[in-house]
């Protein structure tokens, strides 16, 4: 049984994550299916080491989808502003 300050993190975690794939660039990827379906997947988890990870996991995947965005919006200021950083005369 999990303990009430892992489960609060988990619900926690899965909150950002689903504000985050509100946003996500590839519709067809199903981002909140994906998301839940791992979320439902671990939702017998017993061992403290096994949610952890699983924890850990999830962190991990918010990180990556926050570089994405950011990826995502330098691209189109790169597209906007095209050379007028590179090439001052």
């Amino acid at each position: 049984m999990a303990s009430n300050s892992t489960r609060l993190r988990a619900l926690a975690l899965y909150k950002e994550l689903h504000r985050l794939g509100r946003d996500y660039p590839d519709p067809s990827y199903d981002f909140h299916g994906r998301m839940r379906g791992l979320f439902e997947k671990n939702r017998h988890l017993t061992d403290k080491d096994e949610i952890e990870n699983a924890l850990k996991l999830g962190e991990y995947i918010k990180k990556e989808t926050l570089a994405l965005y950011s990826l995502r919006k330098y691209r189109h200021l790169k597209r906007m502003y095209p050379d007028s950083l590179s090439d001052p005369q």
